[in-house]
């Protein structure tokens, strides 16, 4: 069963309550092994430390972590370990120290990109504002790099807008499609399991989420039957105005087929709905039969009048993928079909903040525009890009392996993105002893795998989850070491913790 979440602003910070339990969690786990490093004090720590767990019954046995923090619940990937690609480190550093350019310390092709990136800044610096839709040259290398990637089909710098991020600019195209005076309220439909800021962003606005089921069974597949049943349910509660799809999945890893896409598009034509596309994980796909495909392409190559009337707001970030640059905040949205006069609205609304980041401009340049075969750094680029790759390839059938072969876990093939979003079938005993306790199931389970195995995942519940599922969403970008780690942990303590609720 699927709710409707139109929610006041206390009750959502009441939900977030039970995940800040695990944030408190993992920085005190961490504080005390930092101290640990420091002191060599482990046994002491661990002692104090007990006082902020929670009271669990006299009888039970808490085990405690005895090595460092695996913190795998955040989409960051150099958090989790990924090394920066050298090639867009070196080019930041020569723009933010320029007399980099001048010297032989760095490749001749990155002080070549550096010159020319600070050659579209006011007074060649990164310190001063830029326009508003971003640094000209910039917009235009993106659009001819949106041209390339859907085989020909045309983008137009004019209506691409450069972000502090995906979110912000999903925020803000939000903000034009919301009324937040109107009755019956705007409604926006949402995938079920949902990346979650986008979700309270939504409802933030004074919109209402409304949400559609995506199917587990099938490999978390976007059906459009399920699509008129959340519209339908709308009905009497909101006025829907959009859909929202996120292709490769978040959290469910899942890739979208040329022809779900096809459906998706006729849909909202057919529903008059504005189609919001969320593909910051176009780099990260691997299944062996999955293919990213973008919505502008499918829509370019679909005959008209849907090509030319189906309005589309694209997403895509320097954040996610193989770059990984999630503290630069560049961020990028293209715009089809728009009414001319909307454009303008768009236009003073992105003028309000500014300018993104300079950095994060860059950052987008550099994602679009990578060295190519012959680059004095092409090598190692390329060398670096397929490392994270075979990384990624090998974490996605370890995880998919191991998690299958444990009693009380179930996990869908993860084709693409950089989650594994696993369903747990949890002990009834299990399920009372976390109502007992005032939490849910999966917020239960991460607290104990924290404190007992030293490994910090999220909670299913904070994505939106069918009514009673249980699941736990991680991050797989990490080294497979730290995967192999991960998932030793996690094999020892989930059989324990089926063993003490059997």
């Amino acid at each position: 069963m699927f709710v409707l979440q139109e929610i006041s602003p206390n009750v959502r910070n009441i939900k977030q309550l039970q995940y800040a339990v695990l944030l408190r969690r993992a920085s005190q786990i961490k504080e005390k092994l930092r101290r640990k490093e420091k002191y060599k004090l482990l046994t002491c720590l661990l002692s104090r430390f007990q006082h902020f767990c929670f009271k669990f019954t006299c009888s039970q046995k808490v085990r405690k972590p005895n090595k460092g923090l695996i913190d795998v619940c955040w989409g960051d990937p150099h958090r989790a370990g990924v090394k920066p690609l050298t090639f867009v480190r070196q080019v930041l550093a020569a723009c933010l120290y320029p007399q980099l350019v001048d010297s032989d310390k760095l490749p001749v092709d990155v002080r070549q990109r550096a010159q020319m990136l600070l050659k579209g800044c006011a007074g060649g610096s990164v310190g001063s504002y830029t326009a508003t839709a971003g640094i000209s040259e910039i917009v235009h290398r993106i659009s001819a790099f949106i041209t390339r990637r859907d085989g020909g089909a045309p983008s137009h710098p004019e209506n691409i807008y450069i972000s502090p991020g995906s979110q912000w600019a999903l925020t803000n195209i939000l903000n034009v499609l919301v009324d937040s005076e109107a009755s019956p309220k705007t409604g926006v439909l949402t995938p079920l399991p949902c990346y979650s800021i986008s979700s309270m962003s939504i409802v933030g606005l004074g919109a209402v989420a409304v949400p559609y089921g995506l199917c587990e069974e099938r490999g978390w597949e976007l059906q459009v039957e399920e699509l008129h049943r959340a519209l339908e349910s709308a009905k009497g509660v909101c006025k829907p105005v959009a859909l929202y799809v996120i292709n490769p999945g978040n959290p469910t890893g899942q890739v979208q087929s040329r022809k779900s896409m096809q459906e998706v598009i006729r849909f909202v034509s057919e529903k008059r709905l504005f189609l919001l596309a969320d593909e910051v994980y176009q780099d990260c796909v691997y299944g062996d039969k999955s293919e990213f495909v973008s919505y502008k392409r499918v829509l370019a190559e679909m005959d008209p009048p849907l090509s030319d009337t189906v309005e589309l707001a694209s997403f895509h970030s320097a954040s996610k993928g193989l770059m990984g640059e999630c503290g630069l905040r560049g961020g990028y949205v293209e715009l089809v079909n728009l009414d001319p006069s909307i454009m303008k609205y768009i236009y003073t609304l992105f003028s309000a903040d500014s300018c993104a980041p300079v950095l994060g401009q860059f950052a987008l340049d550099l994602l679009t525009n990578p060295p190519q075969p012959g680059d004095p750094s092409y090598p190692l680029y390329r060398e670096e890009t397929q490392h994270i790759r075979s990384t990624l390839v090998h974490n996605v059938k370890r995880v998919f392996e191991v998690l299958n072969s444990l009693p009380g876990f179930s996990c869908q093939p993860v084709e693409g993105g950089a989650f594994a979003f696993p369903r747990m079938h949890l002990p009834p005993k299990a399920i009372q002893k976390a109502k007992e306790m005032g939490m849910q199931p999966d917020v239960y389970y991460c607290v104990r795998l924290l404190e007992e195995a030293g490994v910090f995942v999220k909670p299913g519940c904070e994505y939106g989850v069918k009514e009673g599922t249980h699941h736990i969403r991680f991050c797989i970008m990490v080294q497979e070491d730290i995967m192999e780690e991960l998932l030793r942990r996690l094999t020892s303590f989930h059989t324990q913790f089926m063993k003490d609720f059997s």
